[in-house]
């Protein structure tokens, strides 16, 4: 079932200051790239779908574009 924890991956356009992870509700955040054409992966244990929509909307509010989500692990 997808109502409970899982692991996600969410990748984006840009790259995420490493201060945002506590806003990000403590996602791993690694950065590729230049700072023009750089992309940001974060990962992390999130408990439920609710605070993974709550990570994309605040990445949603702050202008950064998504490259693509996956959970990668549930439970």
């Amino acid at each position: 079932m997808m109502n409970g924890p899982a692991v996600y991956r969410v990748k984006v356009a840009g790259r995420i200051p490493l201060e945002w992870s506590d806003c990000l509700m403590g996602m791993n955040i690694t950065a590729s790239g230049d700072e023009n054409d750089g992309q940001s992966t974060l990962v992390g244990r999130l408990p439920d779908q609710a605070a993974l929509s709550g990570v994309l909307n605040l990445l949603y509010e702050r202008h950064v574009p998504l490259l693509s989500v996956e959970c990668l692990e549930v439970g």
